[in-house]
């Protein structure tokens, strides 16, 4: 059976800086009309930042929840903007650190029920320490923990950000699997 639904009309409720919010009629595979609430985003980016045994993490206010979480450097594509470009600029913005050489960890769809965002994560060994220059709006707070602690933090829900517990498990299986995992690029 195809389950494909097909867009009868595009209705844009929300056109903003970042986002674009759709209340659209489809017609579903058993010809009902339905309608689809969904957002439009450019995507993003996810680093994971190592300093030998440590992972560097931000400390961030995230007014959504009302509350501080810790997750990995991340932020949006560009326009036209290359997802190893974008994680180059976010993590020096964020952090002051820089790197060179990412490795893919992939990409993923972190709420697939409701937006088309796609984020991209990359693991990187950090190089050298500058300043960071975050947005006006943005304020963070870098800390070291190390990747034994930091998985021990996602197992009991120290951690809740979806795309820093993605990214770390799936930087340790490529670690586990070096040798067997051929779709992992370093860059």
């Amino acid at each position: 059976m195809n389950k494909e639904e097909k867009t009868l009309k595009e209705n844009l409720i929300y056109d903003g800086k970042i986002i674009k919010l759709y209340n659209d009629d489809v017609l579903c595979p058993n010809d009902m009309k339905a309608t689809r609430e969904y957002i439009v985003h450019p995507g993003g980016v996810c680093i994971l930042p190592i300093i030998g045994e440590y992972v560097l993490l931000i400390k961030q206010y995230r007014y959504a929840y009302r509350k501080e979480l810790y997750e990995l450097p991340a932020g949006k594509l560009e326009k036209g903007e290359a997802p190893i470009d974008a994680a180059k600029r976010e993590l020096e913005e964020e952090t002051g650190y820089k790197a060179d050489n990412f490795i893919s960890l992939g990409h993923v769809y972190p709420t697939c029920g409701y937006t088309n965002e796609v984020i991209h994560l990359f693991a990187a060994e950090v190089t050298s320490k500058g300043d960071s220059h975050p947005d006006a709006d943005e304020f963070v707070e870098t800390e070291l923990i190390k990747l034994e602690d930091l998985v021990r933090m996602i197992n009991n829900d120290g951690i809740k950000d979806a795309k820093t517990v993605i990214a770390v498990l799936k930087y340790i299986n490529f670690i586990k699997n070096k040798d067997k995992v051929p779709n992992i690029n370093i860059i």
